[in-house]
């Protein structure tokens, strides 16, 4: 699928031409670029193994080469990727690209049941993945399309390690990475792969969406899309880089995120940039050792991230004098949360704001221009308009749901023409499903989702408000706050609460939000956790608390 198919998406086929200063006509083009001019410095960094940009451009044409000529597959052709943020992702993900075929970013801890419905529906012909989930796949993939699947162990990339035991069918190929790689004919320039090559309006990535309102759907980014995102990011964090300095970014979020995937594998990477990557980031403790041991001059982070790692004891071991900025999306940021991490590190944080739907991007605060409690500024090459439920803009400073416009704007849902009709206008706007206010200067501040909403005797309360005071309170770690049905007010505010201080009371955290909220606000009920229900990306999910 590309552009021209939907008078929509001309407007983003322009804007593409637009943003694409290069004139790259595909997101290959960028890659070349990033091989040839940073050759020999180090690209990506994993337990303790460095890997080039020289030797990433080479061993993923092996890669591409054979899964085009041993594999059969064909231009087009989905292959997923079910792997935490090791080596070998960087690998396979540009090997695929390269071979002109779609990547489909696939969460490694899904369970059986969201496996197999993304598999099937993104028709994927082949798959790689870690060596352990291999026992738990051989019971979805006889139910799709996969004949192929490469399996991986973490340590493989240092010295290869033995291929898992399997009883998958015999009509599905088993093999590993290096032996794939082994077996690829092309050279570092990817010949042999003649046409292969895509366009700025093929097809990239199917890029699955958290599935928060049912069933999770292929979000299609081409490759017109991923360049774009990379040429706003650039030219948005253009004087905070500086392209003549060494950066050095700690990446625990993980690759098959689209946070991750536009930061560290596309945008870094362009600007030949090193990400160390983290394999577990729950592991805290880890994740600091790692940062104690590289003077690294970027980080990125969600919310809840931040606490945890200023909650451990290892922090102020970790010498931050060259950090220059951090970045925080995925999630809310909580202004108090914010000005800590600022306060012990010496450094700015920047949060932003976008979607899988827009490739990652649609806002951000930079260094010298950033708002606390914002997620600043429209990038480059955007519309934005705030709408009211009929339909119509709203005046600044009032709430709205975003809808937004631009080149990193997605093609629509995979195989989902109905959703696709419903997400965006005729004029090409996505709406969001985020209600937002536009501040003064351009700035814009995310209230909440439309759906988090609760109703209170007629009254909207935002989670997101309610949180933040919560989060204010010297005792409390984290929370989350939902509706829940309540035969008085239709429904009631209820909190879950996280605590440093175990001698915390439901009326003491009650009295407090008094002060800041006004009484319909306040939680009418208030449960105390160990522990909240998180993504893998660290963000607390109130679909599960409900």
């Amino acid at each position: 699928m590309n552009f021209t198919t939907d008078s929509r998406f001309d407007f983003s086929r322009k804007q593409v031409d637009a943003i694409n200063s290069e004139h790259y006509t595909s997101v290959l083009d960028l890659f070349e670029r990033a091989c040839s001019e940073f050759a020999e410095k180090i690209a990506f960094s994993c337990l303790g193994q460095d890997i080039s940009f020289r030797q990433i451009d080479e061993m993923s044409g092996k890669f591409a080469a054979f899964l085009r000529g041993d594999a059969g597959l064909q231009h087009g052709d989905r292959v997923a990727i079910q792997l935490p943020n090791l080596i070998q992702y960087p690998v396979a993900a540009w090997g695929i690209l390269r071979a002109g075929l779609v990547l489909v970013n696939t969460n490694p801890l899904y369970t059986e049941r969201e496996l197999r419905h993304q598999f099937q529906d993104s028709g994927a012909k082949a798959v790689v993945m870690l060596s352990d989930f291999v026992a738990a796949a051989e019971q979805i993939i006889p139910d799709t399309d996969i004949k192929l699947v490469i399996t991986t162990n973490a340590l493989d990339m240092m010295e290869p390690q033995p291929g898992p035991t399997h009883n998958l069918d015999q009509s599905v190929v088993l093999l590993t990475l290096p032996a794939a790689i082994s077996l690829g004919q092309g050279k570092g320039s990817g010949s042999g792969l003649s046409g292969a090559r895509p366009t700025v309006n093929d097809l990239a990535i199917l890029q699955y969406t958290g599935g928060t309102t049912g069933v999770a759907r292929g979000a299609m980014l081409s490759h017109g899309n991923i360049i774009s995102a990379i040429a706003q990011g650039r030219n948005h964090l253009a004087e905070a880089q500086g392209e003549s300095e060494t950066r050095l970014l700690i990446a625990p979020l993980p690759i098959y995120h689209i946070f991750g995937f536009t930061l560290y594998l596309c945008g870094n990477f362009a600007s030949g940039g090193r990400s160390v990557l983290i394999p577990n980031p729950r592991d805290l403790y880890g994740l600091l050792d790692v940062m104690r041991s590289v003077p690294f001059t970027e980080f990125a982070a969600v919310n809840t991230m931040l606490v945890g790692l200023m909650a451990n004891q290892k922090f102020d071991d970790v010498d931050w004098s060259n950090l220059k900025w951090t970045i925080a999306g995925g999630a809310a940021l909580v202004p108090d949360v914010a000005r800590e991490w600022e306060r012990r590190t010496d450094s700015k944080l920047i949060e932003g704001y976008g979607l899988s739907e827009t490739t990652a991007n649609l806002s951000l605060n930079v260094p010298s221009s950033r708002r606390i409690g914002s997620v600043g500024q429209a990038m480059g090459f955007q519309e934005i308009k705030l709408m009211d439920s009929s339909g119509k803009m709203v005046a600044d400073g009032n709430e709205g749901e975003l809808w937004v416009r631009g080149p990193n704007v997605m093609m629509g849902y995979w195989k989902r023409p109905e959703a696709t009709e419903e997400a965006i206008d005729p004029e090409g706007f996505f709406k969001t499903g985020d209600v937002a206010v536009k501040l003064d200067n351009g700035f814009y501040k995310i209230v909440d989702r439309i759906k988090d909403m609760i109703l209170v005797s007629g009254f909207n309360v935002y989670p997101n408000e309610i949180e933040n005071v919560l989060y204010s309170h010297p005792d409390v770690l984290e929370c989350a706050v939902i509706g829940v049905v309540d035969d008085h007010s239709g429904e009631a505010i209820k909190a879950f609460v996280v605590v440093r201080n175990s001698g915390l009371t439901a009326t003491a955290l009650r009295e407090f939000c008094r002060q800041d909220l006004t009484a319909y606000k306040v939680p009418k009920h208030i449960e105390f956790r160990d522990e909240l229900p998180k993504s893998n990306v660290g963000k607390i999910l109130r679909r599960e608390l409900r």
